[in-house]
């Protein structure tokens, strides 16, 4: 055997057809064409039709985009709600070797101005409600060629948008014949921008292989377990981590996918788990409490839900409990950030969980659970070493993985990157965590938001879901203000339930037996409502700046 032919065998005989996300919607249509889209339009009605449906639209907006001279690597921005026309977005911009950037609309009109601005986008489609959005940042978007309205032409409406097209006028031009094209599968396919809570909002930019391989761990039965079977209503927004990689696991699987439109309020979304017979739902928790209150005020139930996945903030221990006892759902904890695609931590059930009491269930339930394969964590001390993993050591959370970032866009914020003493490079997520000897992580806090009294940390998140535990408390938050002698102590904001009529010795006394009592708030300040981010976490930097010297002033 000669040497070539030796050194050739180092390599595996198989063969090297990258996996593209055009691949996806092909394999839906193609083995679960039937399988049904529901989605609540603008316009008023609900949607609905078929994978096969599916990729006929997105190879005609394909067409689309390239006629209008998209180019492979161009940045076509979306802003929109979930629903099959942002659907068709997500695939026809990916497929042709575009990239897709979509844009968040809840950021301030600067931050959006920025980074459509900073993308350098060439199009942006645009749902209905952000038209007026964007008619008052226009003149500022130096790189847009023209703007797509995704809607009828009968609801087209009146705008000072300049180059204005109608989506469905553009489709109806196009053939609906195309070979999607071939490339490296580490091609760019979709741009994610933070949400802005310090600084500009940082882009973050997935690769097809990426958002592939995260796509398939998350449908994992470890993990999300979706299967053919499935029907799955991510109320994660589309605009925000490509709705928790839901639009790429769903026709993975051939699972039947309900997308929510703007209705995310308690009737909107139990129409349609009624309709649908939704059994998965992904989401923030405050969608979940304003779906419970609705049930609640109107006597209603969600039978077919059996899996409700909850991230965007550690879920309180009140809000697993009451899923359980009164809905039979099980809530399943997911941690994950835009920088991890966002997937990285899940809480899937367990035999040995089925076995334990109440009380240890939901401690896991609390928790952000165990890393998917091919995600590493680890906490790190102040000195850049690994620290125990015995559910107590707190420590800089630290993440590596294929669908993790290796740099923000245009190379931003390079100090959020760290190589430990094995030459290995990692991911500072900006949270301190605790990991226990079965893998299981607990965020304590953001090393920003950590309350640092007397040279100890109080956990800002422990404290809040602690309080959010009183059954006449709607929302908690807990930020650290200046103290004389502790140098930051806890200052605790309350907002209430209708009707409800409590004050600071209430909230003191109910807190008593649940934290330790150094942890308790120095005051209790009850407000109508709380600031949040874009993607609808608690924005505690608006309150520190407003109350930060509330104890020595």
């Amino acid at each position: 055997m000669t040497l070539n032919a030796v050194a050739n065998t180092s390599n595996g005989l198989m063969m090297t057809q990258p996996l593209l996300i055009a691949d996806l919607l092909e394999y839906a249509a193609a083995h679960h064409g039937s399988r049904a889209i529901i989605s609540r339009r603008l316009e008023g009605d609900i949607h609905r039709y078929t994978y096969r449906d599916a990729l006929t639209r997105s190879k005609q907006l394909a067409n689309a985009l390239l006629a209008l001279g998209v180019q492979q690597g161009d940045r076509v921005a979306t802003l929109a709600w979930n629903g099959y026309r942002h659907l068709e977005c997500y695939y026809a911009i990916s497929g042709i070797g575009a990239i897709c950037h979509t844009v968040n609309p809840r950021l301030y009109a600067e931050q959006i101005e920025y980074i459509i601005n900073h993308a350098e986008d060439c199009y942006v489609l645009v749902d209905l409600t952000f038209v007026q959005l964007l008619e008052s940042i226009a003149a500022q978007l130096t790189s847009v060629k023209g703007f797509i309205v995704l809607a009828d032409p009968e609801h087209m409406p009146e705008t000072s948008l300049p180059n204005v097209m109608n989506y469905e006028t553009l489709l109806a031009n196009q053939s609906d014949e195309l070979q999607w094209p071939r490339f490296d599968a580490n091609h760019a396919a979709c741009l994610c921008y933070t949400s802005g809570t310090t600084g500009n909002p940082k882009g973050v930019l997935y690769s097809h292989h990426s958002t592939l391989l995260h796509a398939a761990a998350s449908r994992n039965p470890d993990a999300l377990n979706v299967f053919s079977d499935s029907v799955v209503m991510p109320v994660v927004p589309m605009y925000h981590v490509c709705a928790w990689s839901m639009p790429y696991i769903a026709p993975m699987a051939g699972a039947t996918l309900v997308l929510p439109g703007s209705g995310m309020d308690g009737a909107s979304l139990h129409e349609l788990i009624e309709l649908a017979q939704v059994d998965l739902m992904l989401g923030v928790p405050t969608v979940w409490l304003g779906l419970i209150d609705y049930l609640k005020k109107h006597n209603k139930r969600m039978d077919s839900v059996q899996v409700v996945g909850v991230g965007g903030s550690a879920s309180p221990r009140s809000l697993v409990e009451r899923l359980d006892k009164e809905y039979g759902v099980y809530l399943l904890p997911i941690w994950g950030m835009t920088e991890t695609s966002p997937l990285a931590t899940l809480g899937a059930p367990t035999k040995a969980m089925k076995a334990m009491s109440d009380d240890e269930r939901y401690r896991l339930q609390t928790t952000a659970g165990k890393p998917m394969f091919g995600i590493e964590i680890e906490i790190f001390g102040e000195d850049d070493e690994p620290l125990a993993h015995d559910g107590q050591t707190r420590g800089y959370l630290r993440v590596r993985g294929p669908w993790v970032l290796s740099a923000y866009y245009k190379n931003e914020k390079p100090d959020s990157f760290f190589i430990d003493s094995k030459g290995q490079q990692w991911f500072d997520t900006g949270d301190i965590a605790v990991i226990d000897e079965n893998s299981y992580l607990q965020i304590v806090d953001r090393a920003k938001d950590v309350v640092k009294s007397g040279g100890e940390w109080i956990s800002s998140i422990d404290l809040e879901n602690a309080a959010v535990g009183h059954p006449q408390v709607l929302e908690a938050c807990v930020i650290g203000v200046r103290h004389p002698k502790w140098d930051e102590r806890p200052l605790l904001f309350i907002v209430q339930q209708d009707g409800a009529n409590l004050n600071k010795d209430d909230i003191l006394h109910y807190l008593e037996d649940k934290v330790a009592k150094w942890w308790l708030p120095d005051d209790v300040l009850f407000v109508e409502e709380l600031p949040h981010t874009a993607t609808g976490k608690l924005q505690k930097r608006t309150l520190r700046d407003e109350y930060i010297d509330y104890l020595v002033s």
